[in-house]
């Protein structure tokens, strides 16, 4: 009897299943990697003309440009400002009774030539460092005859025989060869000085010692002058002796409104 070969089903099936398996890992790794890769050709698919606009995305917001420091002002020197009419402009200031006698003495021993001496210096120095020629003159002064300037002003101070008795006055002489120009003189030492020390005009007690004073018949008669008693001895003590300063400042404003008019 003739033997049939026997059939290898089982090993066929294997072969297959094995192919089968590497087809699928291949496929796999195609469908990794272009998954990897973007999927390219998925953005070329036509679009639905119903789907909303996509969202775009948003901007990234700029910061704002820094503000640069503004540069340092350089310092600018200060140049004193001087009166432009300062210039060879010539000033005589008297210091009353100074080099000649002690003036008025209150009875505690003030002695009016000091009180007339410190503030005198103080003004020849402010209109010095405006630009000036001011100098300081004595009471009998070797320089007065004949005496030439754009003004003359003498510094005197009122007695301690009233105690209660507060003010100022200013006087030209009356005999002047100038008068109008004189006048401008005093009005302007009184409007200042008024301004710089508060103290009110005291005209009642004007005596013939200043509108007849002896310096002014010296002086050159185009020569303006002027005589101010700057206060009494008693009631403004505390400004003729603690605020001399400022008692100069009236003065010496007094005479550059004159000369700058």
């Amino acid at each position: 009897m003739k033997r049939e070969k026997a059939v290898k089903k089982p090993a066929t099936k294997v072969r297959w299943a094995a192919g089968l398996f590497v087809v699928t890992l291949v496929v796999g790794v195609i469908y990794v990697t272009w998954l990897a890769l973007g999927a390219p050709g998925l953005s070329q698919a036509t679009p639905d003309p119903n789907a909303p606009p996509p969202t775009p995305k948003p901007t990234r917001t700029l910061r704002p440009t820094r503000t640069p420091r503004p540069t340092k002002t350089p310092k600018v020197t200060a140049v004193p400002s001087q009166p432009t009419t300062a210039v060879g402009k010539k000033v005589g200031i008297v210091a009353g009774h100074w080099q000649n006698d002690s003036g008025a003495v209150c009875p505690d021993g003030l002695q009016e030539a000091n009180i007339n001496l410190d503030v005198a210096s103080r003004v020849v120095a402010i209109l010095q460092s405006e630009g000036y020629d001011a100098e300081l003159l004595a009471e009998y002064d070797d320089k007065l005859p004949g005496y030439l300037a754009d003004a003359v002003v003498s510094i005197h101070s009122d007695s301690c025989e009233i105690p209660d008795l507060s003010g100022f006055k200013v006087a030209r002489l009356s005999v002047s060869s100038i008068p109008e120009i004189e006048d401008r003189l005093v009005n302007c030492l009184i409007v200042e000085y008024r301004q710089a020390t508060g103290l009110t005009v005291d005209k009642d007690t004007i005596t013939f010692d200043m509108t007849g004073y002896h310096a002014f018949k010296e002086i050159d008669p185009q020569t303006p002058g002027a005589i101010i008693e700057m206060g009494f001895m008693a009631a403004d003590r505390s400004l003729l002796t603690e605020r001399s300063y400022e008692v100069a400042q009236g003065i010496a404003r007094g005479i550059a409104c004159f000369l700058e008019e």
